[in-house]
């Protein structure tokens, strides 16, 4: 665990280019929140991206059990 991260795959449906918030949280294994991460993908049109989101910040990456992430991205444009 030195280095905890998640990849999460981001699909844009629209026909144009646009960028997406995406938040996700580590969790320990009684589902208590250990670090939340977030970032901006930018994704091309009808496109995917992959994200590596970084659990670091926690200061306890070797209590985390499993991680939620948000399953809609927003569209900041």
């Amino acid at each position: 665990m030195a280095d905890p991260h998640a990849i999460i795959e981001v699909r844009n449906p629209n026909g144009r280019d646009a960028v997406f918030s995406v938040n996700m949280t580590f969790k320990n294994g009684r589902g208590l929140a250990l670090v939340d991460s977030g970032g901006q993908v930018p994704v091309p049109a009808k496109g995917r991206t992959t994200y590596r989101m970084s659990a670091i910040g926690g200061g306890r990456a070797e209590e985390i059990a499993h991680r939620e992430v948000e399953p809609v991205a927003v569209a900041d444009w």
